[in-house]
Formats: structure tokens, C-alpha cells, sequence
């Protein structure tokens, strides 16, 4: 159940697993599912920094910060994954976040990567395709991938590729024919710089025959999106992707993914596909039980959340700057290409930086359950694993723990408590997702 909930949110704590306990696995499934579309009552209790709108900043003599309302987002978002009372919605708009990376660097507008992490929250769950199109005609999308300069007379691809190799298919599955012929059906898509939105100049759109991936026609793109989501490679990538990012990594050929794009491809819906992934029997092997480092940006919020925190409790701006020392900034994506997995979190820098966060963290923390056993080292190590929810220590963590604790065995105060919850929040234990 932990891995579970680690997987499709960001942990959970060991009084929420007394709870959960009483559920059967297709009842906490269901739950989680039923998530993407309810209410999140707590979530929307974290209340919105303003944020400037392109209508706003074309008065005269309107002072626009981009940098700080950009930071203020970040902390908007990290507060409402702490708080959520729908886990898997909140876990799937960070996954497409990955899926589709857009960079505030070069969008310059936190309220228009606001309105495409509302549109992954909103459209998320269900019709691949619908998600897509939506994102293609997301103002963040297209100052981020040029699409508002692809013109009738001079096509620019940076989009067309993007959504064909990172997208909805991965490399290898088109030509650059492909390329260059679906950009002349995305000629024309402009953001207005009044309204902020999303319009099509109809004088700037190549409307002539084009051919693309073996089909031939006066194509949109609309159409392009259609084709694409719908093709055979399609489905094994969107769902290796999501496998990898839930369960291990993956390529499109692995067996695991053959069986599950079956119910992907019949209807493109990710909910079901969702459900499909967390009843497969290897999500719960040892495979998947140790296959995932986690993400710098779910690592925070399940340390938040599993000590009993807020994000109030960090010191303003502090928080954006913890996630940029680990190497996972929100609405900060390295490239087009997204954030990578496992070993690509495992660098010198970063593991100062989770020690020093796993530090400030401790400290906050209410640790009267560890304190109360303070002279007991056997007994401490039992009340960290409790505290954050740990199955297991390996033998290796459980001796330097050990040795943690008994060193400190006469110390006094909350002091040996922080330092062994440091501890085992940078350990294997805690740090595999």
C-alpha cells in the first residue's frame, strides 16, 4: 500500500496506512482513480499568487515581475501537492509536465504555465488525443516550441518534430519528409499578444496537399495530432513512458508494455490506462518495489508530507531554491527533452544538497515519538521506520542508523532525533520511490 501510494502521489504517513489498511487493493485503487475527477477539497484551499495576465501587462505603466511570480508559482504548486486529497491527479499533471516540458525561461508568463498545469489537471485523465491538441494550442507551447513562427512561407519544425519524437511517438517512427510536411500543417498558429490566446491566421496557413506518415491530404493541425496519437507506435510509447515513470524504465519493446498499449490503443483513455498499470501483477514485484529514485521534486513533497509540514514553514523563496539545488526546478524543464530518471538524480552536488535539505527539514519537524525513546537506540530506529513509513531497513542502512544512535545515546533534547531523521531521509530506503 505504501508503494502504492508513493507511486500514484507522494507517500504517505504511517497513521494514513492504519487507515488504508482496511481497503482492499481494488478499493485503494478505485479511490485514487476517482481522484482525477472529484473535487480536490484541499488542494484548492491553497490559495493562487497573482499573477499577470498578457491583457494586464499591456496597460501603461503596469509593473510586471515575471522572475518572482514565477517563484511564487512554484511554491503555489509544491503547497498544493503537500496538501492534495487527490494524490494520483496531482502525481499525473507532474508526469505530463515530463511528457510535454515547457520552460518558464523562455515562455516569460507564469500565469500562461499555470493555465497548461490547469489543462494537464483538467484534460489529464482523460482522451490522449484531446490532451495533445489542447496542448499544441497552449499559449505556453507555442512561444516555447515557436509554433507562432512557423509561416506559410517559411515552415519552422521545432514543434512538428517535438510532437512526433517526444511527444506521441518516440524516435525512429517518422522521416524528416514527415517533419517538414506536418510543420506546413501547423503554419498559422499564432498567439494573439492582446488577448493572450490561441488563433489561427488564416492568411499565414499553407492550406495545399501535404503527405505525412503515408497518408496524403489537405491536413490540419488538428489532423496531424489525430494521426499521430492514433498510430501504431503511439500507444507503446505513451504507455512505456507512464510505466517508466510508475513503475521501472522501460523501452517501447520491453513485454510488460505489449500487454497493456492492447487497452491503451483501443481508446486512448489515461485513467483506464492507469488503472490497467497499478493491477498488473509486476507493479508490485521487486523490480518495481526498487525501481525508482525519486524525483527531487517528489522527494520534497513526501518529506513535507511524511514529517507533518507545510510549505509555510521554509522561509519565502527558500523552497524554489532547495528544488533548483537538486536539479528539479518546477516550470524550469533542462530542455525540451524533460528530466531523466534514476542515476541522472545520483550526482556529488545533489546528495549535498538532500543532506542539507533533510537537515532544515528535521529540525522543524514534531519528533516527540523519537525523543520519548532517547537512550533507547534499538527503539529509535523502530520510531523513524514508523515515521516514515519505511517496510524495511537493509542491513547496511540499519547498522549506520545504529551506529547514529548509540553514539548519541546519552545525548539529550530533540538534537539525536534530527540527526538520525537526516539520516534515513537520505537513505536508500527513503530515497528508491
Amino acid at each position: 500500500m505504501a508503494h502504492l501510494y508513493r507511486r500514484a502521489g507522494f507517500g504517505v504517513t504511517n497513521r494514513e496506512l492504519a487507515e488504508l489498511s482496511r481497503q482492499s487493493w481494488t478499493e485503494l485503487v478505485d479511490g485514487l482513480l476517482a481522484g482525477l475527477t472529484s473535487r480536490d477539497v484541499e488542494g484548492d484551499k491553497v490559495p493562487l499568487p497573482h499573477l499577470t495576465w498578457i491583457p494586464e501587462a499591456n496597460v501603461p505603466g503596469y509593473t510586471y515581475n515575471g522572475w518572482q511570480e514565477n517563484q511564487d508559482l512554484v511554491t503555489w504548486w509544491i503547497a498544493r501537492m503537500v496538501a492534495t486529497s487527490t494524490p494520483l491527479r496531482e502525481k499525473l499533471v507532474l508526469l505530463l509536465h515530463n511528457q510535454f516540458p515547457t520552460s518558464w525561461q523562455k515562455v516569460g508568463w507564469a500565469s500562461l504555465m499555470y493555465a497548461q498545469n490547469q489543462t494537464f489537471r483538467k484534460l489529464g485523465p482523460g482522451d490522449f488525443q484531446t490532451l495533445t491538441t489542447a496542448v499544441a494550442q497552449d499559449p505556453s507551447m507555442l512561444i516555447w516550441l515557436d509554433t507562432g513562427t512557423d509561416h506559410k512561407d517559411s515552415p519552422n519544425a521545432n514543434f512538428a518534430r517535438e510532437l512526433m519524437e517526444r511527444f506521441t511517438m518516440g524516435a525512429g517512427h517518422y522521416t524528416e519528409d514527415d517533419v517538414f510536411e506536418s510543420a506546413r500543417c501547423f503554419t498559422g498558429w499564432q498567439l494573439d499578444y492582446t488577448s493572450g490566446e490561441f488563433y489561427i491566421n488564416p492568411f499565414d496557413h499553407d492550406n495545399g496537399i501535404k503527405t505525412f506518415l503515408g497518408r496524403r491530404g489537405n491536413f490540419s493541425g488538428d489532423d496531424i495530432v489525430r494521426i499521430v496519437t492514433h498510430s501504431k507506435a503511439s500507444p507503446s510509447w505513451v504507455v512505456s513512458r507512464m510505466w517508466s515513470w510508475l513503475a521501472y524504465p522501460v523501452t517501447q519493446t520491453d513485454p510488460v508494455i505489449h500487454g497493456l498499449e492492447k487497452g491503451y490503443r483501443r481508446d486512448l483513455n489515461m485513467t483506464n490506462l492507469l488503472e490497467a498499470i497499478f493491477h498488473h501483477p509486476k507493479f508490485c514485484s521487486a523490480e518495481a518495489m526498487n525501481g525508482l529514485v525519486k524525483q527531487p521534486i517528489e522527494y520534497v513533497v513526501s518529506v513535507l508530507r511524511v514529517l507533518g509540514l507545510d510549505t509555510e514553514v521554509i522561509g519565502e523563496g527558500t523552497l524554489p531554491y532547495y528544488l533548483s539545488q537538486l536539479g528539479q526546478l518546477p516550470f524550469s524543464p533542462p530542455n525540451v527533452g524533460g528530466w531523466g530518471q534514476n542515476e541522472y538524480w545520483l550526482t556529488t552536488t545533489a546528495a549535498n544538497s538532500y543532506l542539507q535539505f533533510a537537515q532544515d527539514l528535521a529540525s522543524y519537524a514534531d519528533l516527540t515519538t523519537i525523543e520519548d525513546r532517547n537512550g533507547h537506540p534499538g527503539g529509535q530506529i523502530d520510531a523513524v521506520q514508523e515515521l516514515l513509513a519505511v517496510h524495511a531497513w537493509s542491513k547496511q542502512t540499519y547498522g549506520a542508523l545504529l551506529s547514529l544512535a548509540t553514539q548519541n545515546k546519552d545525548g539529550s533534547g530533540s538534537w539525536p532525533a534530527q540527526q538520525l531523521v537526516t539520516l534515513a531521509l537520505v537513505s536508500p530506503e527513503f530515497m528508491l520511490n
